[in-house]
């Protein structure tokens, strides 16, 4: 193959539209990755309907959740030949300052895919080398799973996976503890089977009955905002702590549906010694009372990302079958990812969709 097909954002809110275009070569450090997949992330659609600002100028194609084969690799990344691999949604620069401290997430220089540089949502892409993370296939060049998990399934270990895992490393969960997703679709459903796999216990927040229907086999308890006045959902999920024998002072809550009233929620189960991760993202301006942290003890930090070093542990924990990921995920075919970027914006995808060239 000579040629490459990307779909592109020309005009923001307008159809994206199929590009042909020469393959391009990888340079010094970068390889050429023949895409098996690409997930649709909520950022994706923030960037083409809410105008959430990009760092490219248009044309852009859009997608970071990138899995693959590489197809050709430039000087310095020939290891990196007919590996497949994932693709990091962030991905650090390795040699600054803040990377050298261990704080890739806030490199200077950090790329991301359908942001900084071209995106997934093609049949190829150049992406840098140094952070992929190496994927253990079979002769078919399919990961070796204990579930049966495909390559272009795979690909969504790129944000919506390894995000809530740096989140839940970073609040340090452990089956102490009660662990709160507030938005379930996507990301925070990803976090709420992580959380399981840590041993903690773990109460589903949404406004949507269907995705909380589809979580509750796997969590201990699902709650929605929508049919629970705020007082009663509160007490609620501090009675799931004491039902599964863990203390209020050892909740940990994760905002993770990226809305203003997410955020308010999310800030208003704050209890003594608690723990608040801010993993979504909204423009929308939310307000609150900052001295509730003072007065309960309690912590509240953002996730940008996840840095390149985790992504090999999730893929594992995947591999070995310790979080089930198949019946939340769903293929679609690439051409159709207009048709698929709507029904995901209309909230008519209960899967995360993954679009395969």
């Amino acid at each position: 193959m000579t040629t490459m097909v990307s779909w592109q954002m020309v005009n923001p809110k307008q159809p994206l539209e199929r590009v042909e275009a020469p393959l391009p070569e990888p340079k010094d450090g970068e390889v050429l990755l023949k895409v098996s997949g690409c997930g649709v992330c909520h950022t994706d659609l923030g960037f083409f309907y809410d105008a959430v600002p990009i760092k490219s100028a248009l044309p852009l194609t859009l997608g970071h959740e990138i899995s693959g084969i590489v197809e050709a690799t430039g000087p310095g990344a020939e290891a990196w030949a007919k590996c497949a691999v994932v693709v990091p949604a962030v991905m650090p620069c390795g040699e600054c300052e803040s990377c050298k401290e261990g704080r890739g997430n806030i490199c200077s220089f950090q790329k991301m895919p359908g942001n900084d540089i071209q995106g997934g949502f093609a049949s190829h892409i150049v992406v840098p080398a140094k952070q992929l993370c190496n994927v253990p296939v079979d002769e078919n060049m399919q990961p070796i799973s204990a579930t049966g998990i495909t390559l272009e399934e795979l690909s969504v270990v790129a944000d919506a996976i390894t995000t809530p895992y740096q989140a839940i490393i970073e609040a340090g969960l452990s089956e102490q503890d009660l662990a709160v997703f507030i938005g379930v679709g996507g990301v925070g459903g990803f976090g709420a089977l992580l959380a399981k796999s840590f041993g903690a216990a773990v109460v589903a927040i949404d406004l949507d009955s269907q995705k909380l229907e589809n979580l509750s086999p796997y969590v201990d308890a699902t709650f929605n905002v929508k049919e629970i006045p705020f007082k009663d959902l509160r007490k609620k999920v501090y009675g799931v702590a004491k039902e599964t024998g863990r203390s209020t002072t050892h909740i940990k809550i994760f905002e993770t549906s990226g809305t203003a009233a997410g955020q308010k929620t999310a800030f208003g189960l704050l209890t003594f010694g608690a723990h608040l991760s801010v993993v979504g993202f909204t423009l929308d301006m939310a307000e609150f009372r900052l001295s509730n942290l003072m007065a309960f003890n309690a912590t509240a930090r953002g996730n940008w990302g996840c840095i390149p070093e985790y992504y090999r542990p999730v893929v594992d924990l995947i591999l070995a079958g310790k979080m089930d990921l198949k019946p939340f995920v769903k293929t679609f075919p690439l051409a159709s990812i207009n048709e698929v970027f709507e029904m995901a914006h209309q909230r008519k995808i209960n899967q995360r969709p993954i679009m395969v060239p």
